[in-house]
This record gives structure tokens, C-alpha cells and sequence, in this order.
């Protein structure tokens, strides 16, 4: 994993006043990756594990988490960790509501629903930072959601921003 440490300062704003102490005008930002490889056509992978020991690598304790899939047939999710079930709904549904060989963009490379379901997903989601837990309810977790598999490797890059 390539883990950065930033520190960035930032401009003072008009109603801020300009003596304030540097150090409140600094942000601290980490940015690293998860790699995995997929397995299924199509899967819902748990990743809460792998961004909350990057959450705890980092040190920052208050801020946000940022999670972004690449990939154009990748997708975040936020979704229900207890029954499996939900996440092979979530798959089925997308199945049914965009299915397989029908989109122009299949007559490239036949992925035309892996682009559409990833692109109505979304590639990223916010996650609040408090004092060094991710804001996740007791049912919620972060899954990668993979539309164009199996792949030997998907990447997922982290970036944690503290409150300073």
C-alpha cells in the first residue's frame, strides 16, 4: 500500500482572523489503497475491515473517510453487513432493472450494464470520522460493488482528512 501523509496549509478566510495560530490552519489528509481481486461476474465485496485498518494506520481521529472505486464497471456502496441476502438483492435488482446484451456499448467489449449500473451506483462514498470509528451504523458496512468480473485487481483508494 502507498501511504501518504499530507499536511496542507490553507488561506486564511476574510472573517478569520490572519494571527490565528498556523497550526489551526493545517490540514492533515491520507491517501492509500486497497487492492483485491474479485471473483463473481458480478459481487458485493466487504471492504469495512481493510478502510477501517487504514482509519487506524493514519492516526487521525476526527474528520471524514473517503472510499472511491476505479474502475468504470466499479461502484461504492453503503449498505446492510448481516444478511448476505440484501447484497444478492441489490444484485438481482440491478440485473433486472439493467440486464445483460441490449446496450450499444456491448458491441465493443459486452459490459454495456457493468457501465450503467456502476455509473447509478456511484464510485465513492463520504464516511464521518469520530473519535477514529468510521460513522457506520450497527447494520452498515462499505461494500465494492463489482459489475464487470471476475478481476485479478481492483483497486480502492482511501483518503482520510481530519478535523484539526
Amino acid at each position: 500500500m502507498g501511504r501518504k501523509v499530507r499536511y496542507h496549509k490553507t488561506m486564511p478566510r476574510e472573517d478569520e482572523n490572519p494571527r490565528a495560530s498556523p497550526l489551526l490552519r493545517m490540514i492533515c489528509t491520507m491517501r492509500d489503497s486497497i487492492r483485491f481481486a474479485t471473483h463473481r461476474d458480478q459481487e458485493l465485496v466487504d471492504i469495512t475491515a481493510r478502510v477501517r485498518l487504514l482509519v487506524e494506520r493514519s492516526g487521525i481521529r476526527d474528520g471524514l473517510v473517503h472510499v472511491y472505486a476505479q474502475g468504470a464497471t466499479a461502484a461504492i456502496m453503503i449498505q446492510e453487513n448481516w444478511d448476505e441476502s440484501v447484497q444478492e438483492d441489490v444484485i438481482t435488482f440491478l440485473a433486472k432493472q439493467i440486464p445483460k446484451g441490449i446496450w450499444r456499448h456491448d458491441r465493443q467489449d459486452g459490459n454495456g450494464d457493468a457501465h450503467i449500473k456502476a455509473g447509478l451506483v456511484g464510485p465513492g462514498e463520504t464516511l464521518p470520522l469520530m473519535e477514529g470509528k468510521l460513522g457506520l451504523s450497527t447494520w452498515q458496512n462499505i461494500f465494492f460493488c463489482e459489475f464487470d468480473g471476475p478481476r485479478s485487481q481492483r483497486n480502492v483508494v482511501v483518503t482520510i482528512i481530519a478535523d484539526l
